[in-house]
């Protein structure tokens, strides 16, 4: 197949994801607060997808119905579409900020999100309900991603905390905290001289500490 390009959005695209099962179906999300599907072999729209009122932030598959998508937005919901009739299911409500990312569970069973209000909420798909939110991020969350197994099915989720933070999907528990050492982390500049205060800020920004 050529290279070519698929053009239909008239703002940013903000968001593509393949189908897993239909491998000539692509999903894309846009500024334009709409979400399209191509078919990548005729390079043409097949479905046209409205409900957002804001830009869209990210779209993906469900890995286990071929027919359901997700959507969110930055007017704070998640929308699920049956794409087989290309209608809006459900729409998920509950963040207080633009949500930023979204994955099913490797089951399809459940949809995570992670939003600009720092929380991750767990959602039941059949339903919609939201079964819980977990807090502990001390910023804006960028990225929530499912793996693990059956017996420890693991949620990460990334933040501006500069943390990645791991989670137990089925309890809601956290599990481990991931996150490198900056170049001073821990060193105590408290009395120190010579410094302007610039620089001990900076030196904060990079790990130092510096008692009150």
């Amino acid at each position: 197949m050529s290279v070519n390009q698929l053009q239909g959005h008239t703002s940013s695209v903000r968001s593509i994801a393949f189908a897993q099962t239909q491998p000539d179906l692509l999903a894309s999300g846009g500024g334009d607060c709409l979400v399209l599907l191509w078919n990548i072999q005729t390079q043409q729209v097949v479905k046209q997808l409205k409900g957002h009122t804001l830009p869209l932030q990210m779209v993906c598959f469900s890995p286990q119905n071929p027919n359901l998508l997700a959507s969110s937005s930055e007017d704070r919901t998640i929308r699920l579409w049956d794409l087989q009739i290309g209608q809006e299911l459900q729409i998920l409500q509950g963040h207080s900020a633009s949500v930023r990312s979204i994955s099913f569970s490797l089951d399809g069973h459940y949809l995570v999100s992670g939003s600009e209000d720092k929380t991750i909420k767990v959602w039941q798909v059949s339903s919609g309900q939201c079964l819980k939110t977990l807090y502990g991020h001390e910023s804006q969350i960028w990225s929530v991603t499912v793996g693990g197994d059956d017996s420890l099915p693991l949620l990460a989720s990334a933040s501006d905390d500069e943390s990645i933070r791991l989670w137990n999907l089925k309890t809601g528990a956290h599990v481990q905290t991931l996150m490198s050492d900056r170049p001073y982390e821990g060193m105590n500049i408290t009395g120190v001289t010579g410094l302007t205060e610039a620089q001990k800020a900076m030196l904060v920004v990079l790990g130092a500490v510096e008692d009150t």
